[in-house]
């Protein structure tokens, strides 16, 4: 196993282990750690400790290659209360990857809590079935990190094809519904090794996750490639697992949107949101 997603090269460049790749192709890492890594920049970048990374926001410009990358930052806004970091990463000269941060002051004073009122869970022991695109997965990025799916009060849908639908869809009366499904996710190894990941940062590496999670269509019969993905964390993620409760929405016309409550054992800390390219493949039978 590897021992760490990346490898520190030097201060701005590191070099990604085969614990990156993602399920589409060998040659391309899973959006996960990159923007992880991302995100972890933002935090270090003119670190000031009366702020929290409160949000994140990356484009994926094109699939992040399984090689040395370079990251760049810069204080787009500088502020005490508010201030916004970018961070880019590329390949071999070129650009794979922009991130957005915005780090928001913590209060001096008390401000009342305000939770959404919906019961935490506990993280099963053992779960449902996985998504399709998790158990076809024999190594890479999936399989360094720990699933428990939280098992659905509904079953797969045969479509008119004679596929089944992925596991976050039911037949209803116009036809295929977007249903929420859950999983748990802890990271097997850390983003650098001998590096305690932050909340945000453990939190981005398993994020962009939720189009997989809550995947409404079969990955052996269709791609959908998230082009970026946003995560708000109202508070941090306490614990080593993350809850991704997702769905998606898919039109006709090929774009999806993939949305994803993040939780923790307390309850519920930030969502997640995902723009997906949705085509059939190829390669489908």
């Amino acid at each position: 196993m590897e021992s760490a997603f990346y490898e520190r090269v030097s201060d701005d460049s590191y070099l990604p282990t085969q614990a990156t790749i993602g399920p589409w192709s060998d040659d391309a890492q899973h959006g996960g750690p990159p923007s992880a890594l991302a995100a972890r920049a933002i935090e270090a970048h003119e670190p000031d400790r009366r702020q929290r990374l409160a949000r994140v926001s990356v484009d994926i410009l094109r699939p992040v290659p399984v090689g040395r990358l370079s990251v760049k930052t810069r204080t787009v806004r500088s502020g005490r209360r508010v201030a916004l970091v970018e961070a880019v990463i590329a390949a071999a000269g070129q650009e794979v990857l922009h991130a957005r941060g915005w780090r928001l002051e913590r209060p001096e004073a008390p401000v009342p809590q305000v939770r959404d009122g919906r019961p935490a869970l506990a993280v099963p022991p053992g779960g449902g079935p996985p998504p399709e695109i998790f158990g076809t997965a024999r190594g890479g990025y999936l399989s360094m990190i720990e699933w428990r799916f939280v098992a659905a009060d509904f079953g797969h849908v045969l479509m008119p094809d004679g596929q089944l639908s992925g596991p976050a869809a039911v037949t209803g009366q116009g036809g295929l519904e977007a249903r929420p499904r859950a999983a748990w996710a802890r990271p097997r190894i850390p983003v650098l090794a001998g590096e305690e990941p932050s909340p945000m940062v453990r939190t981005m590496l398993v994020a962009d996750s939720g189009s997989g999670v809550g995947a409404a269509l079969p990955a052996s019969g269709f791609t959908f490639i998230n082009v970026d993905l946003t995560v708000a964390l109202h508070r941090d993620p306490a614990g080593e697992w993350v809850l991704l409760e997702a769905s998606t929405v898919i039109d006709a016309s090929g774009t999806g949107l993939a949305t994803t409550r993040i939780a923790d054992a307390v309850g519920s800390a930030g969502s997640a949101m995902q723009t997906l390219l949705v085509a059939p493949r190829p390669d489908r039978p």
